[in-house]
């Protein structure tokens, strides 16, 4: 029996994803429907459909079986903190690839009993409770901590706010029977963010949910390293290891990752020499986005189960306007498609029609995600900012000159329509400060996702995947 290195398994909520490897190539590549009911089957699909490919009768054996998934929706999280600005900009980095997707951000301008009734009405599954530098403010964490003990809400506190105050925040929340965990502070300084204790422990939660769907409790008996990690995260750290290589290999350099997906279009963003920066330079955390990885998720611009989003995001005459079809009787079909493919995820486009307005919706989704996702150039001043007109403000992408497409769409059409989605999305750039003219390489075997998750166990063999693909080939 032929026994390979990696067999490789990402659970999407429309579709579930396999790569098999052997001597650091891509042997087989499969795509089966995610079967919510019980995910497992879903994967053995694809595993007959990958038989068929090699060839063989014989069960699949490889020395690593690897998983990610998104199929969960990730933990639903509220963060806390004292102002709005500042605990945003913790929040989202600590979400970036954690598993967790922010739905309320709350501040020291939330009256008392509003935060409460956001609370209950979210129920959220994890709480990241911030506030104060160390050594600075402690009643607004304590203040908040009482705030929830009151909500009396089934969630995990992360309690990563003022070291100082955390112990007095854990005894609130344990005489409020409210489960806690405690970590470093997300922003020790006003110039430092530390978020990889907060996000290791959201993870650890992503993973307890994520088991309890059916048939997932099935995979953690089939991989070899009892853990799956959010996709979005085995797409994030593969762009990194791209963007900054090995010891042995070097890096890319600057690079943006567009994933476009049934639910949401993600954004990733590399720049190394970012990382090089003092914490002067690169400002305070409110005001800059210098971090050398950024990430940004668009939860309602989706090709399928977000697809009436887009058309909320952007008026439909005017993404119809750009063919010239902005028509009663195209309007009315296009929004009747996008209330079509939002309550049945699994469809695909069928006709010259349907691929037209996936087209559309890809190229709007992307248009709107970048632009979302980087700075712009400063139309006015902004006293607290430091802003002037003229200046750039804001993630500065300009000099990235490598833009890979990821996602469904991307995989069913051939390489030169998904580059020009890209292309057209880029077209009217306005005041965003987004590349000029960059490459653009389409990810059609989806090997970011694989090479994340092999990461884990071996990353040499994960950059040489993304050096043949997207380095030796491309040059």
């Amino acid at each position: 029996m032929k026994k390979y290195d990696f067999h490789v398994i990402d659970i999407g909520s429309t579709f579930t994803k396999q790569r098999l490897f052997k001597d650091e190539k891509l042997v087989a590549t499969v795509q089966s429907p995610t079967t919510i009911d019980h995910v497992y089957k879903g994967i053995k699909n694809g595993q007959i459909q990958m038989k068929k490919i090699l060839g063989t009768e014989e069960r699949i054996e490889a020395d690593h079986v690897l998983s990610s998934s998104s199929a969960a929706g990730g933990l639903r999280m509220v963060a806390i903190g004292f102002m709005m600005r500042v605990t945003a900009k913790a929040a989202k980095e600590v979400a970036m690839n954690s598993g967790s997707k922010i739905l309320e951000i709350l501040s020291n301008e939330d009256p008392s009993d509003y935060k409460v009734q956001v609370l209950k009405e979210i129920n959220p599954d994890i709480i990241l409770l911030a506030g104060g530098t160390d050594g600075g403010d402690e009643k607004s964490i304590l203040e908040n901590a009482k705030i929830i003990a009151e909500s009396e809400v089934n969630a995990v506190v992360v309690i990563a706010g003022n070291l100082n105050a955390q112990r007095k925040v854990a005894r609130i929340l344990k005489d409020g029977s409210i489960s806690h965990i405690r970590v470093p502070n997300i922003m020790p300084t006003i110039h430092e963010l530390r978020v990889k204790e907060a996000r290791e422990v959201i993870h650890r939660e992503f993973i307890k949910q994520i088991t309890k769907a059916q048939g997932l409790i099935s995979i953690q008996q089939v991989i070899t390293n009892d853990k799956i990690i959010p996709t979005p995260g085995a797409v994030l750290m593969a762009t990194e290891l791209l963007a900054k290589g090995t010891y042995k290999e070097e890096g890319i350099g600057n690079v943006i990752v567009v994933d476009l997906g049934g639910a949401t279009t993600d954004v990733h963003s590399v720049i190394p020499k970012l990382e090089e920066l003092d914490s002067e330079e690169r400002g305070l955390v409110v005001t800059n986005e210098k971090q050398m990885t950024y990430r940004t998720v668009e939860g309602n611009l989706g090709m399928r189960i977000s697809a009436v989003g887009i058309i909320d995001s952007v008026d439909p005459r005017s993404i119809l306007e750009k063919r010239g079809m902005n028509t009663a009787e195209n309007l009315e079909k296009f929004e009747n498609y996008c209330e079509m493919v939002e309550e049945n995820p699994s469809h695909l486009a069928s006709n010259d029609e349907e691929k037209l307005f996936d087209e559309l919706l890809a190229q709007t989704a992307v248009e709107v995600a970048l632009k979302r996702h980087a700075g712009r150039i400063a139309t006015e001043a902004d006293a607290f900012k430091g802003y002037i007109p003229g200046m750039p403000m804001g993630r500065d992408l300009r000099m990235v000159d490598l833009i890979i497409g990821v996602g469904g769409l991307f995989s069913h059409k051939n390489e030169k329509e998904s580059k020009n989605i890209i292309k057209e999305a880029l077209k009217d750039s306005g005041i965003s400060l987004l590349p000029k003219n960059p490459k653009i390489i389409i990810d059609k075997d989806y090997l970011l996702f694989a090479a994340g998750n092999i990461m884990e166990v071996n990353t040499d063999y994960a950059m040489k995947i993304l050096s043949n693909k997207f380095i030796k080939n491309n040059n």
